[in-house]
């Protein structure tokens, strides 16, 4: 997955643009059973607001505008869901989400399991609107079982293990409520997500083992991605510069927003990141360099439940 925060004083935002897009093609090795990107117009959208999206949606891809962002996906790679006519929404999108795909849990064939995922949050109370929800994007695999037995969480729109996590999200505003979420995990995570309500932050967490790395250009925008060597690549081919890239070890948690035009850090905090046996597994980094993944691996500090099912098991905070 991939993404991009701008900076509202960028000089060249279409530069920001190239670097998106080549990072879309880069994470084809990650994934080409679908794809998807989320252009968030930066109006935010309301408590309550319910209308129905408006496009085209056929079994091979969608193209559909939301209130505050317009969400394109795609069977296949991303190179066949990515149009150029795009460019002038992403030139002005003050976040932009990626997505490539390869299908775990529910099917490839399916767009509702495509990312990025629309999720409505619930009612806080009867007789009061709905939070617009959220926008989001995750890499890896988790036990949703156990999230569905541990929450009460309504019926999906697909049958991804990715929708039931930002379900569990969609209800949490605070990093302690959301930290408290993310504990509860068991399984592969990394983790983007946008609240429709203030598109001018992103949610950013590394669970266990799936990678996310976190960079910043010389005009103080912000991306994320899995893989520390597309940014290397992105300078390989396109005019941005990149000023730090960052790795997340795994149990962090980011919440990122603009402070005086240009990305921030607003909140980290950490959480336990947990992991079954079945979840060790080298094509998490798929594509690292030798030496990338290295580095990596020596910063996991996961926990592991026994394959019986007995060990550090979540509870609700």
């Amino acid at each position: 997955m991939f993404g991009l925060l701008r900076s509202a004083g960028a000089e060249h935002p279409a530069q920001a643009s190239d670097a998106f897009v080549a990072l879309g093609t880069l994470a084809e090795e990650r994934g080409r059973d679908s794809a998807g990107i989320a252009l968030f117009t930066g109006h935010p959208a309301q408590d309550g607001e319910a209308l129905a999206p408006v496009g085209e949606v056929d079994d091979v891809r969608s193209d559909l505008l939301h209130a505050g962002c317009r969400v394109v996906k795609g069977r296949g790679a991303f190179s066949g869901t990515w149009r150029p006519d795009l460019l002038e929404l992403l030139d002005e999108a003050p976040v932009a989400m990626g997505h490539t795909r390869w299908a775990t849990q529910g099917s490839p064939r399916e767009l509702a399991n495509a990312g990025p995922l629309l999720v409505p949050s619930p009612s806080p109370a009867p007789g009061v609107p709905a939070p617009p929800g959220i926008v989001a994007t995750h890499n890896g695999d988790v036990d949703a079982q156990l999230l569905r037995t541990l929450y009460e969480l309504p019926p999906a729109t697909g049958t991804t293990d990715s929708e039931r996590i930002f379900q569990v999200l969609a209800r949490r505003r605070t990093p302690e409520e959301i930290t408290g979420a993310l504990s509860t995990l068991i399984g592969r995570a990394a983790l983007a997500w946008v609240d429709r309500s203030r598109p001018d932050r992103v949610h950013l967490a590394r669970a266990a083992l799936s990678p996310l790395y976190v960079a910043v250009d010389t005009e103080h925008n912000l991306y994320w991605a899995s893989n520390p060597r597309w940014f290397r690549e992105v300078e390989r081919h396109t005019r941005v510069r990149f000023a730090t890239v960052v790795m997340l070890r795994e149990g962090t948690y980011l919440h990122t927003g603009l402070v005086k035009g240009r990305p921030q850090v607003l909140a980290g905090a950490t959480f336990r990141p947990l992991i079954r046996p079945i979840d060790l597994d080298e094509r998490v980094w798929t594509g690292f360099t030798p030496e990338d993944m290295a580095r990596d691996r020596a910063e996991l500090r996961h926990e592991m439940i026994s394959g019986n099912g007995t060990g550090p098991l979540p509870t609700v905070v």
